[in-house]
């Protein structure tokens, strides 16, 4: 922070609440269209002639894209500024999003979905970073609950308008009207995000760069951390890639329209990521994240029973569970970097999508394997790897 730099952002002011809105849409169009094919899942399986897993990698390869885009976007936002690089990545992976539509081939369409992902990774790789330089601490960890929220109701917004309009008219149109959504979220950012009062711009050459990517791996907190996106995240995707084809077959035999309410379960995630936020600030990080772990675990054991009712509890409960632990990891990457504060929360996000390509992929196979119980089972047992690091190493704060 150099001398000019401002006081930062007052929570309850006019330029704090720009800022929470910013955020908000900025979510929602960055996760609206990573997202929107996995409520199309079957139909694109169908229409390509491809398996469960060969379709969820219509997922998996915009969530490896955004894997290796957040680390190359934090240097870019380093040097450019984080609202008008993530102003840039946003606008590029529209346009990637289309162009993953239209191509001819399902090699093409994962080529552009990849493409669609490094760019949507300068959102998660810059908007902690921003906000945690814009505001207290304090009021970093509510502003991250409330950019949380945004990716969860994009996640939302993606899966429930794509499915049904994929099922009436094809699952191309599906993806494309989510995509239209995400361009007017991207304006609503531009116009309301405020310019940043604490950034200067810093260039770093390749050994700085490596320093600061590589000085945040020294702490087996952060490693933590990291590992705890690696592992949760993973599991969730899985769990809302294959429940569909769950649902499909008996004794539940639901067409895709009526399956893709089962995406409103989100909601819970839009609740409970901001509330989390304020908890971590009154009670402590360490114990709302494995609260968070340990009622996703809880939501993932319901979805085993075999009714409907009970199914839909528990992806309200694993939906919850999981934001809200996401929600006060992501903030936790940035606040404890020991280097590069971008270059951590990158570190995270990489854990994140990586888990959700590595695992969303995989979900499938244990689904071949050993059918839901397979896919429920791996998911339990990643979620309770990540607990047990955390309380192992994670400190009281």
């Amino acid at each position: 922070m150099d001398s000019s730099a401002g006081p930062g952002i007052a929570s309850g002011t006019p330029a704090s609440r720009r800022l929470h809105i910013a955020l908000f849409f900025l979510g929602i169009a960055t996760f609206a269209q990573l997202y929107s094919p996995q409520g199309l899942l079957p139909l694109i399986a169908a229409d390509q002639g491809v398996s469960a897993d060969g379709a969820a990698l219509m997922i998996s390869a915009a969530t490896l894209g955004l894997a290796l885009g957040v680390i190359p976007w934090s240097y870019i936002g380093d040097a450019t500024g984080r609202r008008p690089a993530m102003l840039v990545a946003i606008s590029l992976a529209c346009v990637f999003s289309v162009l993953a539509v239209v191509v001819p081939s399902f090699p093409m369409m994962l080529a552009m979905r990849f493409l669609e992902g490094m760019m949507l990774g300068g959102v998660p790789a810059l908007a902690v970073a921003y906000l945690s330089e814009e505001v207290g601490p304090r009021g970093a960890a509510v502003a991250a609950g409330t950019y949380i929220s945004g990716t969860s109701i994009g996640g939302l917004t993606g899966r429930i308008i794509a499915a049904p309009v994929g099922e009436q008219i094809s699952w191309r149109a599906g993806m494309l009207v989510v995509t239209a959504i995400a361009v007017l979220c991207v304006l609503t950012f531009s116009a309301t995000a405020p310019p940043a009062r604490n950034f200067t711009p810093r260039r770093s050459g390749v050994a700085e760069a490596a320093g600061q990517l590589f000085g945040n791996l020294r702490s087996p907190t952060l490693w933590v951390i990291y590992l705890q996106a690696f592992l949760t995240m993973g599991g969730f995707v899985a769990m809302y890639n294959f429940l569909g084809f769950r649902l499909a077959e008996p004794p539940f035999l639901l067409p895709l329209w009526l399956t893709s309410f089962i995406f409103l379960a989100y909601l819970a995630g839009t609740l409970s990521s901001p509330r989390a936020g304020v908890l971590a600030s009154r009670l402590g990080r360490r114990p709302v994240l494995i609260g968070g772990n340990l009622v996703m675990m809880g939501g993932v054991a319901l979805t085993l029973v075999a009714n409907i009712w009970v199914i839909i509890l528990g992806m309200v409960v694993l939906t919850a569970g999981f934001f809200a632990a996401h929600a006060v990891a992501a903030g936790w990457a940035g606040t404890s970097a020991v280097a590069g504060r971008s270059q951590s929360t990158s570190l995270y996000n990489l854990g994140y999508y990586a888990g959700s390509s590595v695992f969303g992929f995989l979900g499938g196979t244990f689904l071949a394997l050993a059918g839901w119980a397979g896919t429920a089972g791996m998911v339990l047992v990643l979620t309770g790897v990540a607990t047990v690091l955390v309380v192992a190493v994670l400190p009281r704060d």
